[in-house]
């Protein structure tokens, strides 16, 4: 559902050739195909074959090292290694690893303007930048909160790449077959994989929807794409629940009994990939702790 909202706000809606608000585009039919394929990139990968626990010892470490540096040059080096070993090693194509970068960073961009943004009845000190004064209220931009929403964007963004990694390389079968395997709660584990594969539901209902919208100028005009919009989202959780209640039935008669049961490919632990990833990670930690001691930088 983030996905059209987003769209909305970006693309425009066509009047005479003139782009004035919401409208109706093949990117945005593309986008949702995108995101819908995300499963294919995770089956078709160059790294399918890789062990999925090294997989996501690499995701998981790199993310906690990301999270618990405050650094944004950290942050950085994380999202470009994630991007090279997505696109280079994994071999996604660029243009839809740029795409889905695109949805976190616009939210992102959004979401740290409220941490940037300074408001208080006293003054904002000597750091500030810019800023007005409404009916007694500061608001403006500081130095101090800049770099602080600079900081929270950058760890943000560097961590959606790590879990982009993850999901981008390995199936949710071997997800669920990793969290079995470190003895997570079985609860946790049916609800995480039911709740993944309803929100492919979710997604391709919408899709449908929308695409049957736009086939009838559903968002040809500002009036037009709002009645639409109204609509699709009263529309998607009927139709998500239908689905979803097939889907049930359909496990049922198959002897669902509240644990899903698939066959996992064997797979051998690379020592390999185990001294690469554990070099890597610790160059990432070295480098930090550098740059929080003033080595280098």
């Amino acid at each position: 559902m983030f996905f059209y909202l987003l769209h909305f706000c970006v693309e425009g809606f066509s009047v005479n050739n003139y782009t004035f608000g919401l409208s109706y585009s093949k990117k945005g039919e593309d986008g949702i195909h995108l995101m819908l394929n995300i499963d294919g990139f995770a089956y078709t990968n160059r790294l399918r074959q890789v062990h999925p626990l090294e997989k996501a010892a690499f995701a998981f470490i790199t993310m906690f090292l990301c999270l618990v540096f405050s650094l944004p040059e950290i942050s950085c080096i994380v999202i470009i290694l994630m991007g090279f070993v997505i696109v280079k090693l994994a071999d996604i194509p660029i243009k839809a690893y740029f795409r889905l970068m695109l949805l976190p960073f616009s939210f992102l961009v959004i979401s740290v303007l409220t941490v940037a943004v300074s408001v208080s009845t006293k003054d904002l000190g000597p750091g500030l930048m810019a800023g007005i004064t409404l009916s007694g209220i500061n608001v403006g931009f500081t130095y101090k909160s800049l770099i602080t929403a600079g900081d929270l964007f950058c760890k943000a963004l560097g961590s959606v790449s790590c879990l982009y990694f993850l999901s981008l390389t390995t199936p949710a079968v071997e997800m669920v077959a990793i969290m079995r395997k470190l003895k997570f709660p079985s609860l946790f584990i049916e609800l995480t994989d039911l709740i993944y594969r309803f929100i492919f539901v979710m997604l391709a209902a919408a899709d449908d929807i929308y695409t049957s919208q736009s086939s009838r100028w559903g968002y040809a005009s500002f009036k037009n794409s709002t009645k639409s919009l109204g609509q699709l989202t009263a529309a998607i959780f009927v139709k998500a629940l239908q689905r979803s209640q097939a889907l049930f039935t359909s496990l049922s008669s198959r002897g669902y009994t509240g644990q899903l049961n698939v066959l996992i490919p064997e797979y051998t632990v690379s020592i390999n990939n185990i001294i690469l990833i554990a070099v890597i990670e610790s160059a990432i930690a070295i480098t930090a702790v550098l740059l929080e001691v003033g080595t280098i930088g």
